[in-house]
């Protein structure tokens, strides 16, 4: 394996992401600015399944290395993505058999030349730090979320707030546990992620998790894809408190590297793309809709969805929904009774140059950290609707601290796992009133969360601009961690 490029004096830096998009895209960009900051040379890992998507985002100087399954995984049949799962309740045995890929990574680390100097893995691909640490390559984990939520988690494992709320009786829905480091943040029932929102959370997630943090812990570093102006407190607190894992480095958001928003030289443009130029020359603003590609939602709640933007559009609002699954039942005729002021897409598009789109003026979001930190940097208000995982606690920095965005409201027994639906009166309300706060355009104008998002993204751009906040970061982190191209023989790291 060689590195794209002839600049071999520079450090060499390898990324292998998690199967996931929301995971794998910041990484793409990671890639990208690397290579055009001139900061090393990038190799990039993926598998057959994944590397068409990956070779189509990135850059042509970022070698891309694929990392095939073995033959007893493809015989039986074994999903390459997040995206091919039906839920996340497979997601640890998915974790699992990703790791037949160990022995090709160590290979690969062992025959690269120049040598690695610097490993970034995703926190799920746990394994991988080990491995990099045998054959003397430090390792950054990345875990797609944000500090806040990063700490909050530490706080929900060693303090165990649903008990607390939990022996209250009936009054849990609406009691509050403060976080002792954060006296502001308190946390409700619904904030907190299955399984943690029981008093004695088991079973293969709680193990799977175990094992991303001990990968962490035992890394040289965690990337965080935000920046000092939106999580700098709680970045300080990790880097100047925290005992037990090493440092963050914040170095987004990554969503700024993508560059132009063009498709480039003969590219055809897509359909959606060609629907949001035509509502922009008509002087019409759109609710751009995403609820997440990890986690399937049941066809109930998605008609349910499908019946809130109807009366949303017929009250005046403009949709753009990305829907998943690709096959999935809207109900009969919805959208030829919504043609012309609402369109569904049904694969896979590229969600920063949507939001990046002067007539998207608002975003409903389940809420998944990559699609928050891409809508604060558009200057796009949002719609928060957590659908699992760390999600909530996404919400309550969206919301509650950064004020860029409204919530949908969730009874808490849905909010915590229970069956259910959120109806479509709900849905239109909330489509509504995001779309008259967000006001006649992008850059401060209507209510207070589009005001604040445009602050908010202007100190992105700023932090990501040379000198900014997470421009140093980058450079720092490379320079303090990556090993050098010419050395030694490399010894084993922590």
């Amino acid at each position: 394996m060689a590195a794209a490029g002839h600049d071999v004096q520079l450090p060499h830096v390898a990324i292998f992401p998690f199967m996931a998009r929301g995971h794998t895209v910041p990484l793409i960009h990671l890639a990208c600015l690397l290579r055009r900051r001139g900061l090393a040379t990038v190799t990039f890992f993926s598998t057959p399944g994944n590397a068409p998507f990956v070779r189509g985002q990135l850059d042509d100087d970022v070698a891309v290395v694929e990392l095939p399954f073995p033959d007893h995984v493809v015989a039986r049949g074994a999903a390459e993505c997040v995206e091919a799962l039906d839920s996340l309740f497979p997601l640890p045995a998915f974790v699992e058999a990703v790791s037949a890929l160990r022995p090709g990574l160590e290979v690969s680390l062992a025959a690269a030349r120049p040598r690695v100097g610097l490993l970034v893995a995703d926190a799920f691909l746990h394994w991988a730090h080990a491995s990099a640490a045998a054959l003397g390559v430090p390792t950054v984990a990345f875990l797609g979320g944000n500090m806040f939520a990063t700490i909050m988690r530490d706080v929900i494992l060693r303090d165990n707030p649903a008990a607390a709320l939990l022996s209250g009786g009936g009054g849990a829905e609406a009691a509050t546990f403060a976080v002792p480091e954060f006296p502001h943040v308190h946390l409700t029932l619904a904030d907190i992620p299955v399984p943690f929102n029981r008093p004695s959370p088991e079973g293969p997630i709680m193990e799977l998790n175990a094992k991303l943090w001990k990968a962490i812990a035992g890394s040289n570093g965690l990337i965080v894809n935000t920046f000092d102006a939106m999580e700098g407190r709680y970045v300080e607190h990790w880097n100047r408190d925290h005992r037990a894992g090493p440092r963050a480095w914040p170095i987004g958001p990554l969503c700024l590297a993508h560059g132009g928003t063009g498709t480039g030289t003969g590219a055809v443009e897509p359909s959606w793309m060609k629907w949001l130029d035509e509502k922009a020359a008509a002087g019409r603003a759109v609710l751009y809709v995403a609820l997440g590609t990890a986690m399937a939602i049941p066809d109930a709640q998605l008609r349910e969805v499908a019946g809130g933007l109807e009366a949303a559009a017929a009250a005046g609002v403009d949709f753009l929904w990305a829907v998943r699954p690709s096959d999935a039942d809207l109900g009969a005729g919805f959208e030829e009774r919504v043609e012309g002021r609402g369109m569904v897409v049904r694969e896979w598009v590229d969600q920063w140059r949507i939001l990046q789109h002067g007539c998207v003026r608002g975003f409903l979001s389940h809420c998944g950290w990559n699609s928050a930190v891409e809508g604060v940097a558009a200057g796009v208000p949002l719609a928060a609707w957590p659908m699992g995982a760390e999600q909530p606690l996404n919400a309550m920095l969206v919301v509650d601290e950064l004020r860029v965005g409204v919530r949908v409201p969730v009874p808490t027994a849905i909010a915590t796992g229970g069956h259910g639906v959120v109806g479509s009166e709900v849905i239109a309300r909330v489509a509504r009133e995001l779309m008259m706060m967000a006001g006649e355009g992008k850059g401060g104008g209507g209510g207070e969360a589009a005001r604040n998002v445009a602050a908010l993204a202007s100190k992105a751009r700023e932090a990501v601009a040379e000198g900014g906040s997470s421009w140093k970061a980058l450079e720092e982190m490379v320079a303090t961690l990556c090993r050098p191209v010419e050395g030694d023989t490399p010894k084993p790291t922590k």
